[in-house]
């Protein structure tokens, strides 16, 4: 029997294996080779030398396609000859049971699963990472927590998918994908939805109205003994529903990532998990944009209120965008649970694909090659063993879990760092950081993926690309070297008058508010006409106060320690921090776009690497393993470790009835040193795990590849009995 060989003899090899076809063909079709003329009609192409010649394109046709196109007559005699693996009797439309309306069918491509799932990551995003970090503060203070117990609100999330990800990408990597990230979306959008129940649970939101609180001889008395409140309680509330935004996530981002890699060409996966991937990182920018819209609306719509939501009793609509993320969440669902196990198609790609798993020395890597592998309970130790063997992925896991501490510290000290470095109001830094991740985060994120596809890389070559960009990020985040002076401000960075502190010692009390009976526990600053900057318009010495009609802030008047200036009229402050008249800011924002984007740029990189170093049968369980590796070294302790950093740095505590709180000012340099410090040692890790694992990396001998993903690309039709020898270096 005549093999197929490589017409140009460059690096060829051939398939001596046969393929295992679950339905065999009829005796007398079997023994047909691709030199039988009816051979090459059921492709509708003459063979020459051994390959397939097609007029289709070319590897840009969409991936939808068939691998050939044949007549009706040609079409059933080509079903009786090959089938493809488990083919036969699966149901592969798309709907709900029994219902499969023909319509349905134009959804039923990769093209609409992915766009589905990216609705899905988005929602998962603007909920979670944006909709949270945005009302936190406002949840505080409407249910009474303290700091630390909406920190455990927020880990909630990272202990659910901790929890489950073992569990949902074994089990449901060999399983009905769809099924599980529909019910997955499902619960995600219940916990939305219980996560703005005690909006409707409790009472309504008293607000007392403190328009002379803070001005010299104004009513300073605050409620100090007051006894914890029941609203506390709540908190176990929201945990929940955190707990559910979790266990709902777990398989977006492990079974959804495995259900495009499955249904697509090998080289179109970088950019169908990029697309997925920009999603997830978009939603953030938009939780961050919506929520900040709706903490501008009173808590209570339709209830007049006498107070600005500058003020520190003010609390927004925190709920509104849960509801509305909750409602969608509950609806994209549906479509999700109605695809089939996998996409009518794809079936190629699998046949098709090469293998670019790592090789351990024992061999035992080929027990997961086996079909049945991975199916029962019994199969879980041996493949965690398989997966601790692989060093290739225990690596590229750390490598992971270093690059996710910086993205979950600098995500939520980020804006916290331009604040204080460059004297902004909360709202603006927010608004400054989303302007860096939105652009650097998202187009990095995609650009990834694109150049993965572009150049055709292949594993070793991914992970040589993740090297280069942690590597320049690791010289960009040399910016932290630079820093702004703290802005002066009265009895913190200086003494009433402009001398220095003795022992940098805080001293807000001086002959020109002696009289005024100021609280610590009220922290209002003012900016005085003399460009300093007061702790409270009561600190300043101000005994009246009026509106602004043209930005609405208040001025305080008579403001006594405040120094006169050359402008005519008597000493005043205005509400808010001084403007900064550092000039670095342009610098800065500059540098930390090149660092948001080349870490991102290597996120996808390093996830088809991940896929591509471990058998096709663990690639759900090593996204889930890797996803626990990160939330449990990087995502969890990320925060902590950043912001027991920054905090080393604060200069004003806030004063909680003799209690320490949230730190009000920063030391700018320590501010920067620190976080120079932290960027460092990550960076250098994460560089230092992506070349052990670029060395490490054994990839198959080109000779025992079982397959080809060109055949499919380059319109080769012969899917016969033997499979055609192709050039070892294209294969992807």
């Amino acid at each position: 029997m005549a093999m197929p060989q490589n017409s140009t003899g460059e690096n060829s090899f051939c398939f001596t294996q046969k393929l295992n076809f679950s339905h065999p063909s009829p005796p007398g079709e079997a023994g047909r080779t691709s030199d039988d003329p009816s051979g090459q009609e059921a492709c509708g192409t003459p063979v020459s030398n051994g390959t397939a010649s097609s007029s289709a394109p070319s590897p840009s046709d969409s991936c939808a396609e068939p691998l050939c196109s044949t007549t009706p007559g040609q079409e059933a005699r080509f079903n009786e000859g090959i089938k493809y693996v488990s083919a036969e009797g699966e149901e592969l439309a798309c709907g709900w049971g029994r219902f499969t309306p023909g319509c349905l069918q134009l959804f039923n491509t990769s093209k609409g699963i992915l766009f589905f799932l990216c609705v899905a990551s988005f929602l998962q995003g603007m909920t979670v990472n944006g909709f949270i970090n945005t009302v936190i503060t406002s949840i505080e203070r409407r249910f009474d927590l303290r700091s630390y117990q909406s920190g455990l609100i927020a880990s909630s999330y990272d202990i659910a998918a901790c929890i489950c990800l073992t569990f949902v990408s074994y089990f449901g990597g060999n399983g009905h994908k769809p099924r599980w990230l529909g019910w997955g979306v499902l619960v995600m959008g219940l916990g939305s939805l219980l996560f703005a129940l005690p909006h409707f649970t409790t009472g309504r939101y008293e607000a007392r109205s403190a328009a002379e609180v803070g001005v010299c001889g104004g009513n300073q008395s605050l409620p100090c003994a007051q006894a914890a409140s029941s609203l506390s309680s709540y908190r176990f509330v929201f945990m929940l529903g955190q707990f559910l935004h979790g266990m709902g996530a777990t398989p977006l981002y492990t079974l959804g990532v495995t259900y495009l890699d499955e249904n697509v060409k090998t080289n179109y996966s970088p950019v169908y998990i990029a697309v997925f991937y920009t999603a997830a990182i978009l939603g953030p920018a938009a939780g961050y944009l919506v929520g900040g819209m709706f903490l501008n609306i009173y808590t209570e719509i339709g209830r007049e209120i006498d107070i600005a939501p500058e003020n520190m009793l003010w609390v927004g609509a925190w709920w509104i965008g849960f509801l509305g993320a909750g409602a969608a969440s509950l609806l994209i669902s549906i479509p999700i649970l109605g695809y089939p196990h996998r996409l009518p198609g794809s079936q190629q790609y699998i046949v098709m694909r090469v293998s670019e798993a790592h090789q351990l020395k024992d061999g035992s890597h080929k027990k997961a090659a086996d079909p049945d592998f991975g199916k029962t309970v019994k199969d879980l130790p041996r493949s965690v063993l398989l997966l601790l063997k692989n060093p290739t992925f225990i690596f590229l896991c750390l490598a992971g879990a270093t690059e996710a501490t910086l993205i979950a510290g600098m995500s939520t000290f980020g804006p916290k760092f331009l604040e204080s470095q460059f004297s902004l109001s909360a709202s603006e830094a927010a608004t400054f950081f989303g302007y860096l991740v939105v652009p650097a985060g998202g187009g990095g994120t995609f650009l990834g993926g694109f150049l993965v596809n572009k150049f055709k890389l292949r594993c070793s070559g991914i992970i040589k690309l993740c090297l280069l960009c942690t590597v320049s990020s690791l010289l960009a985040i040399s910016i932290f070297f630079i820093h702004c002076p703290n802005m002066p401000m009265a009895g913190v960075t200086q003494m009433y008058g402009g001398s220095a502190l003795p022992g940098g010692r805080l001293n807000l009390t001086a002959a020109c508010n002696a009289e005024c009976g100021c609280l610590q526990e009220v922290y209002s600053p003012v900016c005085g006409s003399d460009d300093i900057m007061y702790y409270s318009p009561c600190h300043a010495g101000c005994k009246k106060v009026s509106e602004n009609l043209r930005n609405g802030k208040k001025i305080y008047h008579e403001c006594s320690c405040v120094e006169e200036t050359l402008l005519p009229g008597p000493s005043s402050a205005e509400a808010g921090k001084c403007t900064s008249s550092c000039a670095k800011k342009p610098l800065f924002l500059f540098f930390m776009f090149v660092v948001i984007l080349f870490t991102f740029l290597s996120s996808i990189p390093a996830l088809t690497a991940t896929l591509r170093c471990v058998s096709d049968q663990q690639r759900s369980f090593a996204l889930g393993i890797q996803w626990i590796v990160v939330r449990t070294l990087g995502g969890i302790p990320g925060p902590i470790a950043f912001g027991s950093m920054i905090d080393k740095s604060c200069l004003l505590w806030q004063d909680q009835c003799g209690e320490q709180g949230s730190c009000y000012i920063y030391q700018n340099s320590a501010m920067s040193q620190y976080t120079l410090i932290a960027g460092l040692v990550y960076k250098v890790l994460g560089t230092t795990f992506f070349i052990v694992a670029c060395l490490l990396y054994k990839p198959p001998p080109p000779e025992s590849a079982p397959a080809s993903s060109d055949a499919s690309e380059n319109g080769n039709c012969d899917l016969q009995e033997h499979k055609p020898s192709l050039p070892a270096e294209e294969h992807i």
